[in-house]
């Protein structure tokens, strides 16, 4: 019963479902380059990475794979037993998916030196072989792509002081955190490390964010590294949340929180694109229906939560976030 795991280096949803794997001990072949555009075809969107399950059906959103691989397989789990931490769990991988995921673009290709580097290097791994001639004018083009979708996701010069700040404040937390323990919700992983590392692991490979992160965060950016394989890694959920979950609770209430709510009223309201302030910065972008329906997921989730569990999400969700769930 073996899984086929079809993604790239370069994709951080790629490399958040490989770690995933690896830790959870499921057998599963890696298949990256020309290999993925058949599993592409499978699937309604054509985007990486995709899951090839031992039944022969295809899968490619992360976070609902992650969820289905809980259903099927009971041993080393990642959604903590407690149904508090695992809310705040799966808010927090949404908030890696959604808005981090904004660093990890923007750091790629807003100057000039990550998009020359990134973009021959994910035009290698794509090709493997073929001539260099060949696989650099297939990078020109893609980094060409790439960049001209920067304000379609938001990544603009104007916006990217947002996203660095929270990117920051994340890396912050982290630092303080991993040099006491490697996990969040006790001594094994959960759903929040996997969606977290996904982004992180390219400002760990990318030269900008990289210097970046050896420089200023060295034991964040080492983090990266074990998380990328906690196979050997055996552990326990612990009760209660621990002060860098309640810390990127706040910092994703701060951001994210702010981001969803502008985004659902501007679709509400019939409008192309909605601005927002957070940290004291402007941010602007076009409405996303995959966003609205991210925050339409978190209020089901905390509306499911007993009472008693609620209370305990309650005494880690700020204001912010406190307004947005529970808003009708």
């Amino acid at each position: 019963m073996v899984y086929e795991l079809y993604g790239a280096l370069g994709s951080p949803y790629s490399m958040k479902l490989r770690a995933l794997l690896r830790y959870r001990r499921l057998p599963h072949i890696w298949r990256d380059g020309a290999a993925t555009r058949e599993a592409l075809a499978q699937v309604r969107a054509p985007v990486i990475p995709v899951l090839r399950y031992p039944d022969g059906h295809y899968d490619n959103d992360s976070t609902p794979v992650i969820y289905d691989l809980e259903a099927r397989h009971a041993e080393r789990r990642v959604v903590p037993d407690d149904p508090a931490q695992a809310f705040i769990a799966h808010l927090l991988e949404d908030f890696a998916d959604e808005w981090l995921t904004k660093a990890m673009f923007g750091y790629r290709w807003l100057e000039e030196v990550d998009q020359i580097q990134m973009s021959r290097w994910l035009a290698f791994d794509n090709m493997k072989g073929g001539g260099l001639e060949r696989s650099q004018a297939f990078a020109a083009q893609f980094r060409d792509r790439q960049v001209s979708r920067m304000a379609l996701v938001g990544c603009t010069r104007e916006n990217f002081p947002l996203i660095e700040a929270s990117t920051f404040a994340v890396l912050d937390a982290l630092e303080q955190h991993v040099v006491n323990r490697h996990c969040l919700f006790g001594t094994r992983p959960s759903m929040a490390e996997f969606g977290i590392f996904g982004q992180l692991s390219q400002l760990g490979t990318d030269p900008t964010p990289q210097a970046m992160m050896r420089a200023r965060y060295p034991y964040a950016y080492r983090w990266l590294a074990h998380i990328d394989d906690m196979s050997g890694v055996d552990g326990e959920w612990e009760a209660g949340f621990a002060p860098v979950v309640a810390e990127l609770v706040r910092i994703a209430g701060e951001v994210y929180a702010p981001f969803l709510l502008a985004n659902a009223q501007a679709l509400e309201d019939g409008a192309e694109t909605f601005a927002m302030e957070a940290m004291g910065l402007p941010y602007r972008q076009g409405t996303f229906k995959y966003q609205a329906k991210c925050l339409r997921e978190l209020r089901h989730r905390y509306r499911a939560l007993e009472p008693a569990a609620r209370a305990d999400a309650d005494a880690v969700l700020t204001p912010a976030w406190l307004a947005l769930l529970q808003a009708s």
